[in-house]
Order: C-alpha cells, then sequence, then structure tokens
C-alpha cells in the first residue's frame, strides 16, 4: 500500500523516531511503513491520520483509487 507519510513528516520537520515516539511505535516501523513493507493497523492508521490532520484516503492508497 503506498502512503505519503515520509512527504507529511518531512513537511512537519520530523525524523522518523520523533514520529515514532508521537506514534508510541518503533522507528523501524515508521520506516517499515513508509517504504510499504508493513501495512499499519487500523488504529495506527487513525493516529497518523490524527496526527497528521488528515482522513485516512489522503494518507494511504490501495490502488484502487486510480481504477475508478
Amino acid at each position: 500500500m503506498e502512503n505519503t507519510i515520509r512527504t507529511l513528516r518531512a513537511e512537519k520537520g520530523w525524523s522518523q523516531q520523533q514520529l515514532a515516539d508521537l506514534l508510541d511505535v518503533s522507528r523501524q516501523s515508521v520506516n517499515a511503513i513508509e517504504t510499504g513493507k508493513y501495512d499499519p493497523s487500523l488504529p495506527l492508521a487513525f493516529a497518523i491520520a490524527r496526527l497528521f490532520e488528515r482522513q485516512i484516503e489522503d494518507i494511504f492508497d490501495d490502488g484502487r483509487r486510480a481504477a475508478e
């Protein structure tokens, strides 16, 4: 699943560790999510969306939107 977390994090000037601390996850988890190697749980996806004040759909793209 593609996402815009890296871009959003950069806009805030946060390191992966800072974002991880805010989300109460490991820096490795943030890296895995940013690189698409790991899809976050639904509660974590909501936490990410709230943190960046966005809708989940604005951050995560499962590739179905382009097909619609």
